[in-house]
Formats: C-alpha cells, structure tokens, sequence
C-alpha cells in the first residue's frame, strides 16, 4: 500500500511523500507528484527514508545510564520505571528550586505542529524554565519586519517570471532543491541567475554568474549597489514618494559614504562589478531576490537582512509580478497554535533561557541552577554553539538529563535516561511550510518501532506520572489537531478545510498579498524605523573582525544531511566522508599545508581536527566545513561547534554560528 505523509525535517519546502508500506515496514518513499510545490522531487537525503525509519541504530526501548556520563552505556528499563524515575526526580528538584530549575531543550527536529510544540503545555503547567528557540535565523525576520513590518512573502512560484534572479546567501541546491528547480526553469524562461555566496556551492555551479564575497558583508554589498542606483538617477522615485518611508534620508545621510570603492574593501568584490550588479539589478524588468538565512548569523544578521530588502523598494520591484524579494513565508494566521502550546497554564511567566547560551545557562551560577535537562527533537552537544562549554555542563553529576530520541546521540549519551522516539511516519500531525504556502495533515503509516513514542504520547504519560488530572493531557494528537482545523480563518475556506482533513497537500490562502497595502505602522515601506535602535539601515561589523585570527570560518550545509540528522545513513554519510576543512591554495602556501593533511583549526573557543582539502572553491581568506558530524565519525574528539560561540546576533537574539575567526595549524 502507499500512503501520504510528509516530511518532517528542518526545511522551507515540508514535501509530500508517498509512502510504500509491505507488512507494516516502510520499503520506500518518493515525491508525491500531486504536491503544489514537491511536483515528485525529493532532495537526496529523503529519497531513502526508510533507511532512517528502519534503521538498525533506532533506539527500541527506554534506558538508565549505568556508566559515567558521555560513556553511552545504559541499562534497558521499562516505560513506566522511565516515567516513574523522571516524575519523582522532577518532584525533588522542584521542591529543593523550583520549576524553572529545569529546562527543556527543543527545535525542530519536526516541523509539525502538534509534535513540535507538545512539549510546551506540559512544561507551561511544570513552571518549568522557557526556552528562547532562535538558532536559526530570528534576525532574517527582524530585519525584514523592521523594513517590511508583518507584510507577508512572494509566494515562491512568481520567481518563474523573473528576468533576473539573485540566489544571495542561500545554497538552493542543497537545502531548497524547488527553488533551485524554479530557479532553473526561469533560466530555460531566458533570466540570468546570479549567486551571492562565500564560496563556490553547487548553488553557484548551476549559475549564470557568481559572486563571492566575504563573510557577514552581505550589507556592504547592498548599501554599495543602493549607493549606485541613488547616485546614477535608477531609483523609481514615484513608487518611493508613494510607498516608501525615509529613502530620502537614508540616501542623505547613510549612502554618500557608502561608495563601491568603500564597500570593496569591506565585502572583497571589485568596486566597478559592485557597480555593474547594481545597474543590471535596477534595469532589470522583474528582478527577484531570494534571501538565504546563512547570511543573517552572523553579529549584523539582521541589518544584512534590512540593507538588502532596502534594494526592491529603491527601484519599485514591488509593483512587478515576478519581482522583489522572498525572505520566507508566514502562515501563522492559518492554524491557532495556542490551542496546543496553552501559555495560560502558566501561572507566572518564567524566566526565559536562550538555547544560543545553554552552555551558559549549565555553567554559571544562576538562581535558580539548572538542575533538570529535558531534551527532545534535538541534538545541543553537536548543532548548538560552544561545544565545550555543552559537554562540560552535560558533564555534571548534579544534573538530571532526559533525552527523548531515534538514535543514541552525543546528547543521550549524557542523558541519565533515554527514551526511545517515534519517526514521522509512526505519528500524527499536521505540517506547514516556511518557504511557500502549504500544508498538509498525516497519519501514522507504520506501527511504531520497539517501544517508541511519540512527543505528545510521551507528555502525556509524564503528565500522568506528575499525578496531573488537565483533561487536555488525556487527548490523542488527532484531537489536537483537529482543534487545530477547527477555527475559522481567511486563511482557508471550508474546501480547504475538509481536504486537510482528508490527508491531501493544499494551498492556503494569505489574506493580504506582498505587494501593498504594507502592514507597518505608518502604511508604507520604511526604511527609516524609529522603533529600531538603529533608525536607519547602515554598516555594521561582524564579531568576527574583532577575534584576532586570520581565517572566516564558514560551516556550511551538505546535500547530503541536514544539522546532525541523516549521519545514521551510511549511504548519505560515505557521500561527505572525511570531515573535511576547504582551503584555497594560497592560504596553505602561507602556513606550510599540503592537500589531504590532518590539521587542527583553532581560536579562543576551542580547537578541531579536519582533513585538509586545497580548492579554488573557497576564496583566500576563508575556510569552509561542510556538515555537523556525530562523535563516532569526528577526526578528533570535537565538531565544528567548538569553534563557534554563544554570542548572539544584532536583533532576533539568534545565533552567531557562522561569525568564526581561527587560524589552522599542521597537527
């Protein structure tokens, strides 16, 4: 039999899948052709899911550590000894702290939306500590509302009838394979494509014309293009008189000293090409931008974001169909999430902890200490910044960590307990997508593996385990979301409704479109937002420029996984293997390196052994990692998140993790 599901992974696409099932085993997974944006085509690391669902690594049972911590061996225990251990630890931690002296940890190791976030009534009720979830690219939205406030996305589709399509910070071909397939087809239309990176991707491959630029200067680039169309008399001046909010001033006072010949020396590209992309993007009939989040982790994230989406405006791309720029798309409006996530059983607020600074938060003395750890669809001690610091707070005898997951992962091994999760395609829930407008409810399509459970399963046993009588934590995850579906939103119409209900991918509907009227304050595009602490959009500096060391890290996406998830596929993993470090020629001439060696990359965080790679991929003056590789595979004891830090971005209080400075050294 086949059946409909979705996948489940950090992605902007959410793709349907079509699911084929032989005695209750999953045998393979395909593209569902009738999906608005899948149309059949699946990225490489989901056209054998069934490897990940089946794999022979999957937990099977709960466990009870009975080694040191970090030392991976555990002891089988049932689920009602798990959930009896964890309750009565919790009751003692909360009598001798308080709730918020534990903490749960979670991202989207799913995207649905009941497994996601069925987590968060439960450790409302607990007084639990919150948890600030902004790893990934809170400052692309900050710096697109500071500009853009709540108007919402292109939908993706309209960059077909582009001319000019501006692939900038984002490496489609790995990690939006559909934008990379619209991309293409607005080429075989007769558009040019250009890529904006910092280094050769397989994005950049499949251009027409790529520009490399150094790390974090994303807004220098920008300002010196805004500088050029301001100069040479490009601007649409009536559009800007119509719709947009402080041009003049910015071009007054921000964009004189904003010469291609200044931002050459910040951004690394010759200042008469800053020039000749800044006469073709406003000539251009409908040039679309569509931004990646790499660019916005850095210490400027979001005023990158805010310089660039500065550039439709100055030009009235806006008013174009096929033009302007997609960020990513909202459909928050379309499913009240409140239902599930129930901030009202709070009865305070609690303190709020910024999963950017877990290493903090388990080091430092706070009141109260951290003493409780519960963490479920995520991997700290590999994906989060500052490794060491994690793996020391992990380290500590006094914490009580409990890790709900598929696979033993350098997190569960200092879990005290480890309790065995289902995959998607073992669950309900109901899926929306963050780079177009879809959406989409699945059932369970295979029994669970073993013993597994689901997120929502597994808070509702704890529930029961903390002698809670809610209601609400009697319910089945189909109850959720059929509470879900059952709200009245322009978002969608009852058809749409009942198609959800039936399992089928649709459309939503957003009820407001990106091109006017502008849902900000003042009803127009605003470059200048008072409300910012930064009026106008200018340069910033980059933590990195400040760190003392000679090299731009950039750890960087693979085809081939995604974060730390996929390593269990030995197929996909062969495809990376070693962990290797991208180095131009040059930069190995200087430190006496030869291609292949074993080397150690080094700062003030930590230190990383890598295979060394020479390519002209990667320009002088930055390294390149591709991928977050578990433990067992590293070249030496750490990952690359030992060179990252827990510093925080400009806006959106997001991480930093691709503003690295280091220096390599033969080992």
């Amino acid at each position: 039999m086949r059946y409909r599901s979705v996948c489940p992974f950090d992605c902007p696409d959410a793709c349907g899948l079509l699911v084929t099932v032989v005695d209750g085993c999953a045998v393979s997974v395909a593209g569902d052709p009738d999906h608005p944006t899948t149309r059949g085509l699946l990225c490489p690391k989901m056209q054998h899911y069934e490897r990940t669902v089946h794999s022979p690594r999957r937990l099977n049972t709960p466990l009870r550590r009975s080694g040191p911590k970090g030392s991976g061996r555990f002891e089988p225990i049932s689920w009602d000894e798990a959930v009896e251990q964890i309750s009565s630890r919790w009751q003692a931690i909360i009598a001798s702290h308080g709730g918020e002296a534990i903490l749960p940890y979670s991202y989207a190791g799913t995207m649905g939306l009941v497994q996601r976030n069925s987590g968060h009534p439960f450790f409302h009720k607990l007084g639990a500590s919150r948890l600030a979830r902004t790893i990934c690219s809170p400052a692309k939205e900050a710096g697109w509302q500071a500009v853009m406030g709540e108007t919402p996305g292109l939908d993706q589709s309209e960059l077909q009838q582009s001319d000019l399509v501006i692939l900038w910070g984002i490496n489609a071909a790995a990690t939006s394979i559909h934008t990379m397939r619209d991309a293409s087809q607005a080429r075989k239309n007769g558009a040019r494509l250009w890529a904006i990176d910092t280094y050769r991707t397989p994005t950049c491959e499949a251009s027409d014309e790529v520009f490399l630029i150094r790390p974090g200067s994303d807004g220098a680039l920008a300002l010196g293009m805004l500088q050029v169309i301001a100069a040479e008399g490009l601007l649409d001046q009536a559009f800007i008189d119509q719709s947009v909010r402080g041009f003049e001033e910015f071009s007054r006072s921000i964009l004189p000293d904003c010469t291609p010949e200044r931002m050459a020396t910040v951004c690394g590209l010759p200042a008469e090409t800053i020039r000749r992309m800044a006469r073709q993007y406003a000539t251009a009939r409908a040039p679309f931008i569509r931004l990646g989040s790499g660019l916005t982790r850095y210490a400027n994230g979001a005023m990158n974001v805010r310089c660039i989406t500065c550039l439709p405006a100055s030009i009235g791309a806006w008013q174009r169909p096929g033009a302007g720029l997609l960020c990513g798309t909202a459909t928050g409006g379309a499913f009240p999430l409140a239902r599930v996530t129930r901030e009202d059983f709070m009865a305070s607020p609690t303190r709020i902890i910024n999963m950017n600074q877990l290493g903090h938060a388990l080091n430092q003395v706070n009141d109260p200490p951290v003493m409780g750890l519960y963490v479920y669809h995520s991997n700290p001690a590999s994906i989060a910044p500052d490794q060491n610091a994690i793996i020391q707070g992990l380290g500590r005898e006094d914490l009580f960590t409990v890790v709900h997951e598929r696979f033993l992962t350098e997190t569960a091994r200092y879990a005290d307990i480890v309790l065995p999760a289902t995959s998607s395609l073992e669950h309900a829930d109901l899926y929306r997508c963050y780079g177009s407008y879809h959406a989409q409810r699945c059932s369970a399509v295979i029994p669970p593996i073993g013993e597994a459970k689901s997120n929502w399963d597994t808070f509702c046993m704890l529930a029961a385990g903390m002698g809670w009588d809610e209601p609400f934590f009697s319910q089945s995850a189909d109850s959720l979301i059929e509470q879900l579906l059952d709200y009245e939103t322009p978002w969608r119409d009852g058809a749409i409704t009942e198609r959800l209900r039936n399992g089928e991918p649709v459309l939503l509907a957003p009820p407001s479109t990106p091109r006017g009227p502008w849902l900000t304050p003042s009803g127009r595009i605003e470059i200048r937002n008072d409300r910012e602490p930064e009026p106008l959009p200018r340069l910033l500096p980059t933590h990195a420029e400040g760190d003392g060391f000679p090299l731009r890290l950039q750890p960087a996406v693979t085809p081939f996984a995604l974060n730390s998830s996929f390593y269990e596929q030995d197929q996909l993993r062969d495809k990376q293997q070693p962990m290797l470090l991208l180095m131009h020629p040059d930069d190995a001439a200087l430190r006496g390196l030869q291609d292949g060696a074993s080397v150690q990359v080094y700062n003030q965080c930590g230190q990383v052994a890598f295979t060394l790679q020479l390519t002209e991929r990667v320009p002088p003056g930055t390294v390149v990692t591709e991928g977050v590789w578990w433990q067992e595979f590293l070249n030496g004891e750490r990952g690359v998140n030992a060179l990252t830090s827990q510093r925080l971005t400009d806006r959106g209080a997001g991480s930093t993790l691709y503003d690295v400075a280091v220096e390599v050294k033969p080992v």
